[in-house]
Order: C-alpha cells, then structure tokens, then sequence
C-alpha cells in the first residue's frame, strides 16, 4: 500500500553541527525520522512492560494462536500444534509462581538455554510476570561462555532444552552457588537427577514444575518500565561476553517505533501475521522482532530445531513475514542459483532473463508487485511457494547484506526485501529501508521514529561528518531504546555511553533520501607498512560480491605491505571450472591446487578493480577453505559476525608462509 506521495527525504534535522576543536572531533547535524518531526515516539497507551503488551493481546483475544510447535513422530514432523493465548498466560503464571515458590525474588536473573520454542518464551514470559531478569545463554556460545554468563550473571535457576542437560550438569561444578535449580523444557533421565542432586542442584521436568506453581499459586508481580528486562550477553568478537542491560521501557520502545513506522507507511501490521521463529530467541534480533508480533497479537510458529528443514517448517507454517540474516540469504541466493547452473538450457534462459527484466523495472521504480507480474507467476513463483506463499514482507539484519544478494532476493521472493540496522546495546529497532523506495538499496535506511542519529568525524579516516560534499563519520544513537550499560562492566560503559550518545564504531554515510549506508567499522581498521590505511570491511564487502566465493576474510597488519585473503569459493562454481581446466580430485583437493588459488584470487581482484578498489587494498596471496567459517570453531559469532583475532590464530600457518614466501621473491 504505502503513501501516495513519498517525501524527498526521510530524515528532518533538529540540531546543527558542531565543529572540532582541542583535539575533539566534529559533529553533525542531528536528525531523526520524518515520522517523528514533531517528537519521538513514547510507550504505547497504558503500557509499562513487555507483561502489559502480553496481557493485553490476551486480553483482546485469548483463543487466537499464539505459539505454534511441530511434534516430531519417528524423525517426522507433524502438522503445527497451537497455544493460543489465555492458555500461554495460565502455564506462565504457574511457571512464574512455581519460581516465587522455591524462594527465588522478583530482580533475580534467570537463565533460559535452548533453541526456540514455546517453553522458551514461556520461561521469559515467567520472569516478566514476576519482575525478574530473563539471561538467555547462546545456543551455540559453548561450554566456557555458557558458564561464564551464569557466573557473571549470578544466574539462580536456569531453564534448559533438553539437548542441552547434560552440558549444563556437566559444568555444573563450575558456576556460582546460587544457581541452585534446574527446569527442563521436556523431562530427563534418572542419571540426570541423580547427577543434579550430587551437586546440590534440584531438577524439574517442565511438567512437573508447572504442577508446582499450580499448587503454589503467587501473585503476579509486573515490573515497570525502568525495570531491567534482560541481560542479554553479546558473544562479541574479542574477549569476554558483555552483558547489555536492557529495560522493559527499551524493549517498548522499540515496538512502538516500529509500529508507528508502519502505520505512519498505511501498511501496518496486525493480529493475523504469522511469523516463523527460528533465529536465536537468546539474540536482540528475534527478541524484539517476536515482542512486536506478541504487542500485536500475531501469532509465532518455532522451527523444529533442523537448518535443513527451514523449507519444510515454512510450506507448513506459511508465514506472512520472513525475517533472516544475511548468512541465510547468502545460502538461499546459492542454492538458487546453483539449481538454475545446474538445469542449463532454457530454464536458465528464461531464469536470467526474467531476473534481469525484473530487476530493471524496479530500478525503474516500480513496486515489486507490479515490476514484472508475467514473471513472477512463471518463474519466480517457485521461491515464493518455497516460503510458504503467504510471504508479504522479507526482511534481513544483525549484519550487512550483500547488495548483489538483495538484489537477487528482491527479485525472486515476489516481496519487498527491506534490511535493517541495529546492535544488542540499542535494542535491535534504529535503522530500516522504507519498503519499496529502491533509492534505499544498499543502506540500512533512514532512523526509525524512536531515536536521534548523529555522525562523529574519524579524522585519522579521512571520515568528515561536516563536509559538505558527503558526510560521513562515526554512527551515534539517542533514545529511549538505548541500554544503561553492560553489567559489572562501568569502564566499558563509560567508553561508549557519553551524554546519552551510544558510539555504535560503526562508519556511516548519509544519503540524499535521508538513508543511512554502513560503509566501514571503525576499530577494523590499521595502517600497511608503507603507512596506508586499510578498512577491511568494506574491502570485504566489495570483495564478498564476487561471485566466484561465499565467504571472505581479508588480513593485513602494519609490518607488512600486501593484503592477504582467505575464501570459501563456492563450491558449484569451482567444481565446474575445475573440470573444464583439467584440476582433479574432490572439493577440498581442488582447493589446495595453486591454480585454483590464482583463479579464485584473480576472480576476486576482479572485482575489486570492477568497484575501483586501490592498488594496496589488492590481495595478493590467498588460502581456499573447503568448509565455511562456523561457529563450532570459533571463527564467527552466532550472527556469523567474522571473529578476526580467532581467524588470524586459526590461519596464522598458511599467512606465515604466504608472507615469507612473498619476502623470497
């Protein structure tokens, strides 16, 4: 639907720049949304917690679905089974009553471990219910993180999935005296109980824990707006978990900018959204993205815990919101894109022409709707239905999508593609692209209504946030969804928290439609030996649209003059150009073949100098790595953020000998 008429600019200024003196940076004009000219958006009528958004959809409409699971039978999945919301508030009621009982008081911090699920958000819902502190521990953080967070956190009892028991009682041994009880999202074995209790710790199935709070019934305790919501611990890419400390009144904050934003667009959203919950729930991302659905009365529908049954949930399920990070794009992009290779003839013919055609017609600035509705019903329905066909709005976040995979995906999903920006510590909502504006492709789009943005010269970048010609410089957040501050950690707080402007360390650069472009990260960058400065970021982006790799690393460090990269080629691609160029053997074989190498490292310096990269940004050694960078060997966070000190570690050989080698020549 959308405005009849769209402003020039979705941004409005409501502070002048300041210039640098004394060594201080410059600062740029504040702006905010064009949504909130006259004001930031507040808290939602007659709420002042995540518990009175919850109660109030319950409120409105107690029988509509709420959480939705798949039973599994035999290895298959069932049809989706439905708590509606009056019986979600009963269990959480009796769950958080069950809490009260065994002495835990409202503030305590609770932890909550597991992949999605109706008991995991159930065990939140508790903790709101009673004023306490939901600490969700990372699915895939591993054993040191997991038992760092409940120690730090002095988390006094821990909701656990199942698959998950074992590793907690394992460390059991190693966290604070206070965690003292352990609930299972389903049951557990009589040498679980028995390890538990060797330990001091009491173990509860979740049926049996809800008995207890049907038997003990407390009252509700509701928390306020300045109440502490979560600690949610940022694995972050150095170093230890911070714990970012959010409010419920930050939490709202964000749903009610994102409301108003879609409102303030006539294309709201309401109680008959489906949503398909499968990123992290322990992730700001998801969090808030399910709060909002939750504030709506939606419903939200779990994934059975399989990457590779995402397709299965979804043409079960099928979601009007498809909401993902860019590494599931990247995938959902390749494996399209292979299939269409593979088929040859006049499929791929007829697929590349309608993409192209598509793609045309939307720079041209059509909606998606009406770009090429003759190739969207013969080619390009196929993804949809692979969706679920109800997908009305596909949305990316928590890192930067390539542009030539947002331009794939706006092309192919017969939906608008919008991206976002935000981090844990501004609660998820600041940035998003204003559906069907293609000008905004490639940003992160203009603020949302809840918040001011400035930009903060990097002089040592050549980075000026008051030049006339292209303001650029350091992204600073103020509003109500900024956090208070990372837990028991008041200097790094104080690095980053100044007058009420959170320093993202993020680069940006403000566009003529008031969209915000991320074009660097302020801490990734160090100087060549020969003095140049070199911000890996961007060269990774620049470099990551070619189309001969899926992943990139880029390396280089201040005692020497080149660049080095390490690359996951894609596979397809390679296999293909292998056989036609005599290089044998399997995938990992061919990636060790100097020629694959030069012919990988020349499809990427392609590219490079296709985007006019400069001479010393070039790469001019590489490693090919057969398996993508993952989270089981600590080379990315689980938002598939590249952690670079651990990546330097793992590599350290190979850069070794590509930098004595370059020294021999």
């Amino acid at each position: 639907m959308g405005p009849a008429q769209e402003p020039d600019c979705f941004i409005v200024k409501v502070g002048d720049a300041v210039l640098g003196k004394d060594g201080v940076p410059s600062k740029g004009p504040i702006y905010r949304s064009v949504y909130a000219k006259d004001g930031l958006v507040s808290l939602p009528a007659g709420m002042q917690s995540t518990w009175d958004s919850f109660v109030a959809s319950k409120d409105r409409d107690g029988k509509k679905e709420m959480l939705g699971y798949r039973e599994i039978t035999d290895g298959v999945a069932g049809k989706y089974i439905w708590f509606n919301y009056q019986q979600v508030y009963e269990t959480v009621v009796q769950i958080g009553s069950a809490i009260r009982h065994i002495g835990v008081q409202p503030k305590s911090k609770i932890g909550v471990y597991g992949i999605n699920c109706p008991q995991w958000f159930m065990a939140m819902e508790a903790c709101n219910a009673q004023s306490m502190v939901c600490v969700p521990l990372y699915d895939t953080l591993g054993n040191e993180a997991v038992e760092f967070i409940i120690n730090h956190a002095e988390v006094s009892i821990a909701f656990i999935h199942n698959t998950k028991l074992d590793l907690v009682l394992a460390s059991l041994s190693k966290c604070i005296e206070t965690l003292k009880t352990l609930v299972s999202f389903s049951t557990y074995t009589d040498a679980q109980k028995t390890a538990a209790s060797a330990q001091g710790a009491a173990l509860y199935s979740w049926d049996e824990f809800v008995d207890l709070g049907a038997k003990n019934v407390h009252d509700l305790t509701p928390p306020s707006a300045s109440d502490i919501s979560t600690i949610m611990y940022t694995s972050g890419t150095t170093g230890e978990p911070k714990g970012v400390i959010l409010s419920h009144e930050n939490i709202l904050s964000a749903i009610a900018g994102l409301n108003h934003f879609l409102k303030s667009r006539k294309e709201p959203h309401d109680s008959n959204e489906i949503y398909y919950s499968f990123l992290p729930l322990a992730h700001i991302f998801d969090r808030v993205t399910e709060e909002f659905y939750v504030f709506l009365g939606a419903s939200i529908g779990f994934w059975q815990g399989d990457v590779k049954k995402i397709t299965e949930d979804l043409a079960e399920l099928k979601p009007t919101i498809f909401v993902a990070v860019p590494r599931v794009f990247d995938r959902i992009h390749a494996g399209i894109s292979g299939r269409i290779s593979t088929a040859g003839g006049v499929k791929k013919m007829l697929f590349d022409y309608g993409l192209k055609r598509k793609k045309k017609s939307l720079f041209d600035g059509h909606k998606h709707d009406k770009a090429a509705p003759f190739f969207d019903k013969l080619v390009f329905n196929k993804v949809k239905m692979a969706l679920g066909g109800n997908v009305k709005i596909v949305i990316s976040g928590a890192a930067p999508l390539a542009g030539h995979v947002e331009e794939f995906l706006r092309v192919v999903t017969c939906a608008p593609v919008v991206q976002g920006y935000g981090l844990t510590e501004s609660c998820a909502a600041s940035f998003i692209q204003v559906p069907n504006v293609i000008s905004m492709h490639g940003t992160v789009g203009p603020p949302l209504p809840n918040i001011e943005v400035r930009l903060v010269s990097v002089p040592e970048l050549n980075y000026h946030a008051d030049s006339a010609d292209s303001s650029r410089g350091e992204i600073c957040i103020r509003g109500s969804t900024l956090f208070s501050g990372y837990y028991k950690r008041q200097d790094l707080t104080d690095e980053v928290l100044v007058d009420g402007w959170f320093s993202t360390g993020d680069i940006g650069e403000w566009k003529k439609d008031g969209s915000l472009k991320i074009i660097d990260r302020k801490k990734n960058i160090f100087k060549l030996s020969q003095g140049e400065y070199v911000a890996v970021e961007n060269l990774e982006s620049i470099y990551g649209q070619c189309e001969a790799i899926d992943q990139i690393w880029v390396y280089g460090n201040s005692f020497e003059s080149t660049l080095l990269a390490v690359c996951v080629p894609n596979q397809p691609k390679l296999e293909e150009w292998a056989k036609s160029n005599g290089v044998e053997g399997n995938f990992a074989q061919i990636c060790k073949d100097p020629k694959a190498v030069a012919h990988i490292m020349a499809a990427v310096n392609a590219t490079g100098k296709e985007k006019k990269v400069k001479g010393f940004e070039a790469i001019k050694g590489m490693v090919l790595e057969p398996l993508p960078f993952d989270v089981e060997r600590n080379l990315v966070t689980p938002t598939f953020k590249l952690k670079r000190p651990q990546l330097k570690e793992y590599y350290k050989i190979q850069i070794d000998e590509i930098y004595a080698s370059q020294k021999k020549q």
